[in-house]
């Protein structure tokens, strides 16, 4: 499966639970699709256990930034496992909060969608997460997107 291109995102919740204010988590991930127009839906894999399992287990908001090939610097700091807080990993990126999800939009993403979860499917040791999309923007329509192939990041052209 390494030998298949596939496009990066950031999936952003907020988790109100996690401290006075509650704390946002990110999580990169390269297993996301649409799944239907009508109505609009998209799916998102996540690890079995992980922090971002948990939080979307009871959290059904939440986000998804495209990234651009001008972000693989975000990609690679919300890859990293066994971080214990992400409250420093958003400290220099540029975002806005998202108005139907309460998640983390970044800046200078080429689509933004914010989501409510409608399922959650077992699949071995992931958890298909599928979504309602809310809203879905595109500021930044005339970037290029950042690619993953063979464990690396890419560039297309």
């Amino acid at each position: 499966m390494s030998r298949l291109v596939s496009g990066v995102t950031l999936i952003t919740a907020h988790d109100p639970e996690d401290g006075v204010q509650g704390e946002d988590v990110g999580m990169t991930a390269t297993a996301f699709l649409s799944v239907s127009l009508e109505p609009p839906l998209v799916l998102v894999s996540v690890r079995v256990d992980s922090r971002m399992d948990d939080l979307l287990e009871r959290q059904p908001y939440w986000a998804v930034s495209v990234l651009s090939e001008s972000q693989r610097h975000v990609a690679g700091r919300f890859a990293m496992r066994g971080r214990i807080s992400d409250r420093l990993l958003f400290d220099d990126i540029p975002y806005t909060r998202g108005g139907a999800s309460g998640a983390l939009l970044i800046g200078g993403a080429l689509s933004v969608l914010e989501c409510r979860t409608t399922q959650r499917v077992p699949a071995g040791d992931h958890t298909l997460v599928i979504a309602e999309v809310l809203t879905a923007r595109t500021p930044s329509a005339d970037g290029r997107p950042l690619t993953y192939f063979r464990g690396r990041y890419h560039q297309l052209g």
